[in-house]
């Protein structure tokens, strides 16, 4: 099935880019719900899905709101206001959603689903007064599976909004969608998605186009219309193949000669998001010594910390990852 969205003046000059933590949210819990071995996205699943599980939220309402397949609520992911959002903005747009809307969803996905879970028809029971537990769930998932991660993921996501704005200046429109993705196509003032069965039209949509790259959704791009909002059309980033293949070792001597050599060791070791003790086994440094030098580099910005369980882990930060890149 071909669906197709036409587009105004007006609409091409209101097209904008966004980074969205709520895109990456509901795609990835996915994939940790279906059970599958991804092959890109492996290592990070072997790593999030214990934690997830041990803190319940394979079970919990979450579960209920994104199915292993199928429709996903369109309250979850509210229009971004800007390029990139912040997660508490994404999550006060959820818990401003109207309870009409709510219920609207609701209604969609349990008849996609053969019913809704108890959870949710609590939810849609008092919208008001448990959207706060939506929210609430989102940020307990946010920071054990996306939030060490972010770093890396902002990274792919951001060159991919630099690879595809660069398009638009040097060669327009029409090529930025004909290379968005094989299923998207530009043709006769419209943009043309194939295999989506629902009916795309502006009289269901706002004015404009939001375009979302997102390291979790694939292998099609998704889709969310909700007037009087802009459409949203979430497709898979560039980049996505290399993002949990192991880097190559750092060259951090001159890095070493500012921070000290343990400091930048830890740096370096952090590829993937650690405890003190991984840490301290890893480098053979005492776990009280990697706990100072760690809270030395987080008062520094180089890196953050994250609850999983009962212990911390420490991921680095943009800062950190461009100082390591720069070596």
């Amino acid at each position: 099935m071909l669906a197709e969205l036409a587009f105004s003046t007006s609409d091409l000059a209101q097209m904008r880019f966004a980074v969205s933590p709520m895109w990456e949210v509901g795609p990835s819990f996915r994939l940790l719900a279906s059970g599958a071995a991804h092959p890109v996205h492996r290592p990070w699943v072997e790593q999030v899905r214990p934690r997830v599980a041990d803190a319940g939220l394979d079970r919990g309402l979450l579960a209920e709101l994104i199915p292993p397949s199928g429709y996903v609520p369109d309250f979850l992911n509210p229009a971004p206001a800007g390029p990139a959002p912040t997660l508490a903005e994404e999550l006060a747009g959820i818990l401003a959603a109207p309870a009409l809307r709510v219920r609207r969803d609701l209604d969609r996905l349990g008849d996609e689903q053969g019913g809704l879970g108890p959870r949710a028809r609590a939810l849609y029971a008092e919208p008001r007064a448990r959207l706060d537990r939506v929210a609430q769930e989102i940020g307990a998932y946010w920071e054990l599976a996306l939030a060490p991660y972010w770093a890396r993921l902002r990274a792919v996501l951001d060159a991919d909004v630099f690879h595809r704005a660069r398009q638009v200046a040097e060669q327009g429109p029409a090529h930025l969608f004909n290379g968005l993705h094989p299923s998207v196509s530009w043709d006769d003032d419209a943009l043309r998605l194939e295999r989506r069965p629902a009916v795309l039209s502006r009289q269901a949509a706002g004015a404009g186009l939001v375009l979302i790259p997102s390291v979790f959704t694939g292998p099609v791009p998704f889709t969310r219309m909700t007037p009087p909002e802009p459409p949203q059309l979430a497709y898979p980033a560039r980049g996505i193949g290399a993002l949990w293949q192991p880097r190559s070792a750092h060259r951090t001597d001159a890095l070493a000669a500012v921070l000290g050599r343990s400091r930048t060791r830890l740096l370096a070791e952090l590829d993937s998001p650690a405890s003190t003790t991984e840490l301290a086994r890893r480098t053979g440094l005492s776990p009280s010594g990697v706990s100072q030098y760690l809270t030395a580099l987080r008062d520094a910005g180089l890196v953050s910390a994250h609850r999983a369980g009962r212990s911390v882990l420490y991921a680095r930060t943009t800062v950190a990852e461009s100082l390591l890149a720069a070596q």
